[in-house]
Parts: structure tokens; sequence; C-alpha cells
């Protein structure tokens, strides 16, 4: 496709779309949440496309381009850039038509992606820094062994495929009024926007975007890899497909941080018991920040896109939720450096109810006497106010000279 192309999506392809894909895709439930609701007002509900056979929604765009390149003709394989759901999607597609695929990601996507895709029996190569370099060298790989390449979303069918998600919102969800939506390289987005638009025109539509790379919003993405939870929608440019498409379609674009994306993810974990990776989290992030506002009268609908979670990144979003609710207390104390010294300071803190997670000697450049040492505890605890509890209990057991370092503590070091 040239700059320009004049190439679209209609309602009548998504039908088509659903067609093909129903046999194969689930068709996700949409959950209300009371949390959400009750923090930012109005009627919320969630589609939990992270429950999606693969993970995420872009099984639906692959099976429906494995679909149209079948009836074009004999296909020798596939291959794709991606970061790492396209790459499921493609593989379990290809693996469904008894094709083979090969996938090229960045150096460093996703690991939990990639053995995923590889268990569908996809060759996966790690040859760039950035997906656009990926990309090139997809490109390479379908012109020599003579594959289809398939683009992860700037192509109709597999707008078609995602716009079959808009099709069961209208399905299931009464009196929608307002749907927030992922927005990467504008596939899905655009899908469910024309899906959603060609027969309730009233009912808005909202892209988010993270803010480290918002082409969508006017942002132009700084070179190389982007830092982001929302690696799956960290798409520099937009499609000459979809960029069109979003233009015309949605009525709004919002972007939102990495810090309301972590908020997101644990909130759908802890109240929701849904588990959502940062780019299918930004719609919730959108409503928590406020960038967003749910609709005053009838339902607004968040689209979870997908649920393909990096584990190593899940300690840190645990780490970050508990310190900022006051769960962690860390305590910085002077004790004496004998036997016995450290088990009296972590008796008082036991009694007052805190929980020992991690301790560590401080012997070196501090000014202490010679039988003295410190001790940088971290303790678990019920919230702030127990904390101050807890502060107020070891004073009065005799350490006086606690530091604590706690952002919610009105002990807080300074």
């Amino acid at each position: 496709m040239e700059p320009g192309s004049t190439t679209t999506v209609d309602v009548d392809d998504i039908r088509a779309a659903a067609a093909v894909v129903t046999p194969v895709v689930k068709h996700t439930p949409v959950v209300a949440s009371v949390s959400l609701s009750d923090s930012c007002g109005g009627d919320v509900v969630l589609k939990a496309e992270n429950l999606q056979v693969t993970g995420a929604f872009k099984i639906r765009g692959a099976t429906n381009k494995l679909a149209a390149l079948k009836r074009d003709g004999h296909v020798t394989g596939v291959t794709a850039a991606s970061a790492g759901n396209h790459a499921l999607a493609l593989a379990s597609a290809a693996r469904a038509a008894g094709v083979p695929c090969e996938i090229f990601v960045p150096i460093g996507a996703p690991v939990t992606k990639i053995e995923a895709a590889e268990s569908f029996g996809a060759s996966i190569h790690e040859v760039a820094a950035t997906l656009e370099e990926a990309f090139a060298a997809a490109v390479e790989r379908a012109q020599s062994a003579g594959y289809a390449l398939c683009h992860p979303f700037d192509d109709p069918a597999v707008i078609a495929g995602q716009g079959t998600l808009g099709l069961e919102l209208l399905d299931d969800v009464a009196d929608l009024t307002t749907v927030v939506v992922p927005l990467g390289g504008g596939g899905l987005a655009a899908g469910v926007a024309i899906a959603l638009k060609s027969h309730l025109p009233h009912v808005r539509i909202v892209g988010v975007q993270a803010t480290a790379c918002a082409p969508y919003a006017g942002s132009e993405a700084a070179a190389g890899p982007i830092p982001t939870l929302a690696d799956g929608i960290a798409v520099k440019h937009p499609g000459l497909v979809t960029g069109p498409l979003v233009e015309r379609w949605l009525d709004d674009v919002v972007t939102v941080d990495e810090e309301s994306i972590a908020d997101a993810m644990v909130l759908l974990m802890e109240r929701a018991k849904l588990y959502v990776e940062g780019a299918g989290a930004v719609g919730v992030a959108a409503l928590l920040s406020g960038a967003v506002e749910p609709a005053e009268q009838g339902a607004t609908c968040v689209v979870l896109s997908g649920g393909n979670v990096d584990l190593g990144v899940v300690p840190g979003l645990i780490r970050r939720h508990e310190t900022e609710a006051g769960r962690r207390l860390v305590v910085f104390a002077t004790i004496d450096d004998r036997p016995g010294g450290l088990a009296k300071l972590l008796s008082v803190f036991g009694a007052a109810g805190a929980n020992l997670i991690a301790v560590e000697h401080l012997r070196e450049g501090v000014n202490l006497h010679v039988r003295e040492t410190e001790v940088h505890c971290t303790f678990e605890v019920r919230g702030p106010n127990h904390s101050d509890a807890i502060i107020t209990a070891a004073r009065k057991a005799g350490y006086r000279s606690l530091r604590v370092d706690s952002p919610t503590s009105t002990e807080r070091l300074t």
C-alpha cells in the first residue's frame, strides 16, 4: 500500500469476518465493575478480551487474515513482526491453517509472549532493537521465502477481524454510550468504531495511548525502543490504512502515563480479579486518571485488550502498589552490635503487628559507636495509621533514633 492509499473497511467486511472468526475465537464476557463505577461515576463495564483464546484480541484479525489468504490461493507460509500478541495470534491461526509461521521480534520482547508463540509452532527470530527494524526483517524474509507478510494492524482483513469485537458489544451491552479502547496501530480501535458507529452513530469512541508513545495524540516518539508498560501499543506511526480510519471514526484520543497504567493493572488484579497487561489496561488508566469521564447516562465499556503479562513485571507492580497504599514501612534504626540486638528490635516491631520482609546491616559510612550497627528494615503493615502506631511503640521501647522512609507515614524521613 502506498502513501495516500484509499483502502478502507466497512461494516459489511466486519460482518463477513464474523462468519469466519466466530467458530474459532471466544465470545469474551462483559463484566460489571463496581469499583470503577463507584470511584469514577457512571455505569462502567469491562470487555474481558484478556480471556481470549490466545490472551488477546489479535486472534480475531489473524484468523480473518489467514482465511483471506487461503481464499486467494495457496499459502506457503506467513511471517510478521510483532512485540508479542500478534505473534501469538498469527502462530495460532497458522497452526490451525497448517502453514509455517516465522515471527521477527525486537530484542527484549516479553518472554511470556515469545514462549507462547513458540508453543504454537512458530519460529521466533529476535533480530533488532525496534519493532520497525523487526518489520524490515520480516519483509525481507517474506520476499526471499515467498511467504505472505501479515501486518499486525495495517491490513483491511486484520481490521475487519478486530471489528468483530464491536459486534459482540452490540449484542452484549444495553444502552451503550461510550467505549474506551486501547490505541496502538489502530486496527482494534478502527474496527470497533466502524462496527459500533455503523449501527449506533451516537456511541462515543475514545482511543487511549501511552504517553511514552502517542502518535495519534500528536506526540512524536523518541528514536529507539520505547520503555513502557504498554509495549503492546507502542507503535510509533499511524498506519496508511488505519490512520485515516482512526481520524474518521474515533471521537477522541487521550494519553495516560506509566504510573496510571501501573495503578490500573493492579486495580484490575486486586478488585476485578482480572490479569491484564499494560496495553490492555490503558482504558482503565484513562478512567482512573480522569483523562476520560464515564458517560452520565448509559454504559461506558472499557476494552481490556489483552492479558499476556510479562511475569517479571508483576513483583514490581505489587511492591509499588503496596508502598503507595502505605502497606510497606521502611525503618533505619541504630542497635547494639551484640548478640540479641537485632532480635530485641524485631520483637518490638513484631509485637506491634509488623511483618519483617527484609533486613540489612549498615556498618560502613555511618557515624556509629564501635559496638553499634545500623539496620535497614522493611516491614509489611496494614496501612499508614498502623505504621505510625508501630513507630510510637518502638520509641516508647527506647528506640529513639528511628528514621522512617514511607510515602504515607506522618513520620516520613525528609
